[in-house]
């Protein structure tokens, strides 16, 4: 993965993984890598590989369980959030994007029209 040095590493891991599961490539309920293998995954610090587990698990996406590892949620509602979020901030960063280039919302209209 080729990181922007303009966001923190572990947000970008953490977009990463929610892509993942939003697109099926990580099911609800499926052990996630260990953080060993996180960090060596991503080619980053354990502890950076640790705190994305702990800010997942803040966010509900994630638990640990004692000794056995960490998993997914199992709660299809997380998942329907997080898709909800994430198209939120892509269509507000496209929105913004068009008004700074000067686009109406009428324009910006058509165009989602014409290209979709």
């Amino acid at each position: 993965m080729d990181f922007d040095n303009t966001v923190p590493i572990y947000l970008q891991v953490i977009r990463q993984i929610k892509s993942d599961l939003i697109q099926g490539n990580l099911q609800l309920g499926e052990k996630m890598l260990s953080t060993r293998e996180l960090a060596i995954m991503y080619q980053i610090n354990p502890n950076t590989a640790s705190r994305i587990y702990k800010e997942l698990e803040l966010e509900g996406i994630c638990f640990t369980k004692r000794g056995l590892g960490t998993y997914v949620t199992e709660d299809q509602n997380v998942l329907i959030t997080i898709k909800e979020e994430m198209a939120d901030t892509a269509i507000t960063q496209f929105v913004e994007s068009m008004k700074s280039i000067g686009f109406t919302k009428e324009d910006v209209v058509r165009l989602v029209e014409q290209h979709y």
